[in-house]
């Protein structure tokens, strides 16, 4: 039995790297995690013991972020937070075989200067990007060196590249992050249509984003509302209370009502649009849905890794913002899709009502749409067992040492 530390910087990255936690744990090892951003919900629902205390920061951490995000993030302390991580870490690393890293830089330049074996999972970067990646200085010295013993891609087309770059093979055994969507969920009622709305999980940016989602709604025209073909459904996280949910919706002409068929299920309605109100049910949403409308990240992903179309609306950020909506687009391939308007571009919202509907009628009769839907889920996201599979060789790999 072996002692892992998992070192993750983000979100997402905390997902995958609770799931890797958890299949290493299966081997019968034992796993605690350090991650450098956020409080580590993934870690922590998972049951996996968190090093050390853990800061969340108003934009979401490391990533994408506008300017004014990076001096929020400066003000607020995160360099020091960061730099306090890393000492803990270099004196604490010698309790562990090994360090499994899940994310970018940050993590990678850590682990590399406590000096103790390491393996990588690069889930922030991608060839998708550029065509070919450019590793942020020092990636590329830190993984090349004899410390880090594997090194997992997010996509073959990754794999590939890296292998060639790092003079090392660089493998793609999937991704961890698509496991919990594809357990099968009880369906959402069954209708004809339905578009999943995703406006992501982190305030207050969720706030924002739910306003400009719901302002393209109420560009759908009366005829497709009334119709009773459509279903609009809505995932949303816990912290988004329904008295903040009144005070948001409630400013910009919606009202929040409760459903004829229960008491405690809510609905978002201003005219004939009525979009249904969903709380711990992001799967049974993600799974049930013909389109996804995202303002999101990871779940945009999960959503490409089920072979659904993804219709995109950039935001102001601190992480949705046109450059991460334009990358993702790169990342995810051709069946995410985004009107040409900017966020201040007025007509933004009419044009992306216009592509959802575009896109919604496609999924039922375009069999080509689907065809490629499950063919970049292959490549760009990949099978279930991702995560046992990279457990499974960091034992041999921990084995061989």
């Amino acid at each position: 039995m072996s002692r892992f530390l998992l070192l993750s910087n983000g979100h997402g990255e905390d997902l995958s790297g609770s799931l890797i936690a958890q299949s290493l744990q299966g081997l019968g090892h034992q796993v605690e995690a350090m991650p450098f951003v956020g409080r580590g919900s993934s870690y922590k629902e998972a049951g996996i013991k968190i090093i050390g205390k853990t800061k969340e920061f108003s934009t979401g951490g490391l990533g994408y972020t506008t300017l004014r995000g990076r001096l929020t993030e400066i003000f607020q302390g995160q360099v020091f937070y960061l730099l306090g991580r890393l000492v803990k870490l270099l004196y604490l690393s010698r309790k562990y075989d090994l360090l499994v890293v899940v994310g970018d830089v940050v993590p990678i330049v850590a682990a590399w200067l406590t000096r103790v074996p390491a393996v990588a999972y690069l889930v922030a970067y991608s060839s998708h990007y550029e065509g070919k990646l450019i590793l942020p200085w020092p990636s590329a010295h830190c993984l090349s060196s004899r410390y880090f013993l594997g090194i997992f891609s997010r996509d073959e087309f990754t794999a590939i590249d890296l292998s060639n770059q790092l003079r090392r093979s660089v493998v793609f055994l999937g991704n961890p992050f698509i496991e919990p969507v594809l357990i099968p969920k009880a369906p959402l009622q069954a209708c004809k249509l339905r578009l999943g709305i995703l406006p992501g999980s982190r305030r207050p940016e969720l706030d924002r984003n739910l306003i400009s989602l719901l302002r393209v709604l109420e560009f759908f025209p009366d005829k497709i509302l009334s119709s009773g073909d459509l279903s609009l459904d809505i995932a949303l996280v816990n912290s988004l209370g329904i008295e903040e949910l009144f005070g948001i919706v409630n400013s910009a002409g919606w009202d929040l009502k409760r459903t004829e068929q229960s008491q405690t299920m809510f609905q978002l309605c201003r005219g004939k649009c009525k979009i249904h109100i969903h709380r711990d049910s992001f799967v049974a949403v993600l799974q049930s849905s013909d389109v996804l409308l995202c303002m999101a990240g990871t779940a945009t992903e999960q959503a490409v890794g089920l072979s659904k179309p993804v219709v995109q609306l950039p935001g102001q950020g601190p992480q949705f913002t046109v450059s991460f909506a334009e990358a993702q687009r790169r990342l995810l391939g051709p069946t995410v899709f985004c009107a040409d308007c900017m966020p201040d571009d007025p007509d933004v919202f009419c044009e992306t009502a216009s592509l959802a509907i575009k896109i919604l009628e496609r999924s039922q009769i375009d069999l080509c749409l689907q065809s490629e839907c499950d063919e970049q889920a292959r490549q760009r996201i990949g099978r279930a067992g991702g995560a046992t599979a990279m457990a499974k060789l960091i034992t041999d790999l921990t084995d061989s040492l």
